[in-house]
């Protein structure tokens, strides 16, 4: 039989963060969080994601031993102010047993009946900047800090509950030598001088954080036509600030500004931190800290974690002059190898940006559904 517990204190939240530890002790491929930072995320006193959505954690037991995991989640200006009646649910996780993950997906169904909502969709977070999507292929790569690593036999249960899939994501690679200056620089010193644009990279993460502001809202508005997307809030520009800005490498973030100076484009890259929190075992201390740090710094694999443009500077090739800057510093390092987070598989437009790397699908993704 199948209890399920609710995490609502700080402890009982600990214990529904560690579980995939034991379910994933014997994998090379899955890469652990930092145990604070994500139940610190669940705590609506510091994560500002709780200012427009609700969420409860449940843990399932069977014998008194945990099983299984899964959070419900209602974000209140998705349904609200975009009217979709969606009930969200992430960070599900289980043993290879139906009878746990119907347990699980039927309290989440079972939340949004009472909130008179349409239909379950997951894996999801709170946001747009959170994990998002179940893996169906590409078992055989080390996961990312900013995506969910699964067993293959996930899919299955999806399946088994009627669900359907409801967006699909690719995750690309490519080797840095792929990046040939050919296809974009020329375009790049001519677009910089036709627009008079000032493209600028920094060396110091105080040299970022007047700029961080600016860069949220565009990413509001050069994200906004987005099936999946929820607007970041003043709250969570400051959380995700202190959340994200410490793990890049200032090198790897990229401005373009327009002749007035205001913000028309930026890039943000991150180093590839998989094996350093593999070696963190979810700590930053006593030797977490150090392994991040040495990765932030040495890391020859890069992630392309967010670009974004204007809706007005769209079509104008400005992504060729972020392409350039990032040459410039990649080449200077040694950067081997170029990973890409999942982008929705029918986003044609971000295809056209980078067909000329050659980029390889190695791995896809996608959101189940099930309305009630």
């Amino acid at each position: 039989m199948i209890e399920l517990r609710e995490a609502i204190t700080p402890a009982d939240k600990k214990k529904f963060v560690v579980f995939p530890f034991s379910l994933y002790k014997d994998s090379p491929y899955w890469v652990p969080p930092i145990i604070k930072d994500e139940v610190d995320s669940f705590n609506p006193e510091k994560n500002p994601a709780f200012d427009n959505a609700r969420a409860r954690f449940f843990i399932a037991y069977r014998n008194g031993k945990a099983v299984g995991r899964i959070a419900a989640i209602i974000n209140d200006w998705e349904v609200k102010e975009q009217g979709i009646a969606k009930m969200r649910f992430g960070w599900f996780d289980f043993i290879d047993d139906l009878e746990v993950s119907k347990a699980l997906l039927d309290k989440v169904v079972e939340l949004g009946k009472e909130e008179e909502l349409a239909f379950i969709e997951g894996p999801v977070g709170f946001s747009n900047l959170d994990k998002v999507g179940v893996m169906t292929e590409g078992f055989e790569h080390i996961g990312t800090m900013i995506t969910w690593y699964n067993h293959p036999y996930y899919e299955k249960h999806y399946r088994e509950y009627d669900m359907l899939p409801e967006k699909k994501y690719d995750e690309n690679t490519f080797p840095f030598a792929n990046a040939k200056p050919e296809f974009f620089g020329k375009a790049a010193d001519l677009i910089t001088r036709r627009y008079k644009l000032k493209p600028k990279s920094f060396k110091r993460s105080t040299e970022v954080m007047p700029f961080a502001d600016a860069m949220f809202d565009l990413f509001n508005e050069s994200y906004a036509s987005l099936s999946s997307f929820v607007r970041i809030t003043d709250r969570q520009k400051e959380f995700f600030k202190k959340k994200y800005i410490s793990f890049i490498n200032p090198e790897y973030i990229k401005f373009v500004f327009d002749e007035e100076g205001s913000l028309i484009a930026f890039g943000i890259v991150m180093p590839a931190f998989a094996k350093a929190l593999q070696k963190a075992k979810g700590k930053l201390f006593p030797t977490g800290i150090f392994h991040l740090l040495k990765a932030k710094k040495n890391s020859k694999d890069v992630i392309f974690y967010l670009i974004g443009v204007h809706p007005k500077w769209q079509n104008k090739g400005i992504t060729a002059v972020i392409f350039k800057l990032y040459h410039e510093t990649f080449k200077a390092k040694g950067i081997q190898n170029c990973y890409r987070t999942p982008e929705l598989e029918d986003n044609e437009a971000i295809h056209k940006i980078w067909k000329n790397f050659d980029p390889v699908v190695y791995k896809r993704r996608c959101t189940f559904r099930k309305d009630f």
